[in-house]
């Protein structure tokens, strides 16, 4: 491994170098994304009316287009300080065998025991629960990394923690469904019959393997009915983007600290916690027209919003039960194949990213998830972490920009986000391994069959 004298391999900040505020991108957005919506009414949503479903703060939050920093409570600053500053990595052994010009670093968010960045957020949502005085949070997850994050966030503020679980995840990943429960979560395999949204979505598609969307409308409805309780979200919130833009701020300072300028930023995109986080500084100097910078979404061709969706209006749920939100989707009544092993199924993407995107500060690419494992196993081979299979689409991208720049001798420098570990989708391995893993695109005619379900506003 040829190592460069000034750099490191692992660049680490110290813990007064941590970020003590949180960036809202939104501040520095011309164009600002569009406000939720009530279903009924359609009129824009205001605290009163997300505040029986959301903590009262998270709400503040949600709707503020205007404050660019706001502070981290020092409580979740203590708790970060377990397992953050998170490292940023010089992917020496990956340039090596690539025999690419390019410089790619990763930054690393699978240094804690929930295995990916979620626990940003979910610490920070457990807290304003806690805060409001309240007994628990429901919450939906798909592959589990969230539901996990979020029990173990619970556990540390005790508070009660109720998830429900994409069907086909919870009977494919039984051990993140464990750890859960070990942290003291109740888990659910969702749709279920525990709630009229999932006896509802049971009735309609019998034998149906679930997606986020399914899981959300019952997450939602649990909390609806018990004052005691609110809804948390892992994702696709401007909320969550607000707590992940503390992984973009670590990267910059650790860019800063070297004097290191990356040319291409790029994450892997299913509800876009993980992208909004690590590009949100980097995407407020672009908007400010300070510096210029190469931004791509990675999602799969097997739940493709960005590429293939519709930049509209629709339900954030299966069971359009949550508001109305202006994003680029697949339609809430899209269910991604079961063959999907990949996880980032949800069936749109934050309303923040759809504007950016709509607006050209952004591009995004959808890649086969057969491509995407062969780039996990490559990545796990010369770098030595096994990564999550969401986080190896941002590792496929990333060969591919690197290996174009081998072709043309340009030595850009490639940042991308390495969200978190992959010990618990092993059987997703399994079946790459094996050869029983086949690539799933939708037809067009599928997709025109859910968007033919988007609400019909003006």
């Amino acid at each position: 491994m040829k190592q460069e004298t000034n750099i490191p391999y692992k660049i680490y900040l110290s813990e007064n170098e941590m970020p003590r505020n949180w960036y809202n991108v939104r501040a520095d957005m011309k164009e600002k994304p569009a406000p939720l919506l009530d279903p009924t009414t359609g009129a824009p949503m205001g605290f009163d009316d997300l505040k029986a479903v959301f903590c009262d703060e998270l709400v503040r939050q949600e709707l503020d287009n205007d404050t660019r920093e706001i502070p981290i409570p020092q409580a979740i600053r203590d708790f970060y300080k377990m397992y953050r500053p998170s490292p940023l990595v010089r992917a020496y052994c990956l340039e090596e065998a690539l025999q690419t010009p390019a410089k790619i670093y990763y930054k690393f968010e699978g240094n804690n025991t929930s295995g990916s960045h979620k626990l940003n957020s979910a610490i920070a949502q457990a807290y304003y629960a806690k805060q409001q005085g309240l007994t628990g949070v429901t919450t939906e997850t798909g592959a589990g990394q969230w539901g996990t994050a979020l029990s173990m966030a619970c556990a540390y503020l005790g508070l009660d923690c109720k998830v429900y679980m994409v069907k086909c995840s919870y009977e494919q990943k039984p051990f993140r469904r464990e750890v859960m429960r070990t942290y003291g979560a109740s888990v659910t395999p969702s749709p279920s019959m525990d709630t009229v949204v999932g006896r509802k979505i049971l009735a309609e598609h019998p034998g149906t393997a679930g997606s986020l969307g399914c899981a959300i409308s019952e997450a939602v409805e649990a909390a609806s009915s018990d004052p005691g309780y609110r809804y948390v979200l892992g994702s696709v919130l401007n909320q969550v983007m607000l707590h992940q833009s503390i992984i973009g701020l670590e990267a910059k300072a650790a860019l800063d600290k070297y004097g290191i300028t990356p040319d291409i930023i790029i994450g892997c995109a299913g509800g876009g916690s993980n992208l909004g986080g690590l590009i949100a500084p980097f995407m407020g100097e672009k908007l400010r027209g300070e510096r210029d910078y190469r931004i791509i979404a990675v999602e799969p061709a097997s739940c493709p919003s960005f590429t293939r969706g519709r930049f509209a209006y629709d339900f954030c749920d299966t069971g359009m039960v949550c508001p109305l939100a202006k994003m680029y989707t697949l339609g809430s009544s899209f269910i991604p194949s079961t063959s999907h092993s990949g996880g980032l199924r949800y069936h749109g993407m934050n309303s923040v990213l759809s504007q950016l995107y709509h607006d050209g500060y952004m591009e995004a690419i959808s890649v086969e998830q057969t491509k995407v494992f062969e780039a996990a196993e490559y990545f796990a081979r010369t770098e030595g972490i096994l990564p999550a299979p969401e986080s190896s689409h941002a590792i496929r991208a990333a060969i591919d920009e690197a290996m174009h720049c081998k072709e043309t001798g340009e030595g850009k420098t490639i940042v991308f986000g390495l969200t978190g570990t992959g010990y618990f989708d092993m059987a997703a391995y399994e079946k790459f391994h094996n050869g029983e893993m086949h690539d799933f695109i939708p037809s067009d005619e599928e997709l025109e069959k859910s968007f033919a379900r988007l609400p019909n506003l003006p």
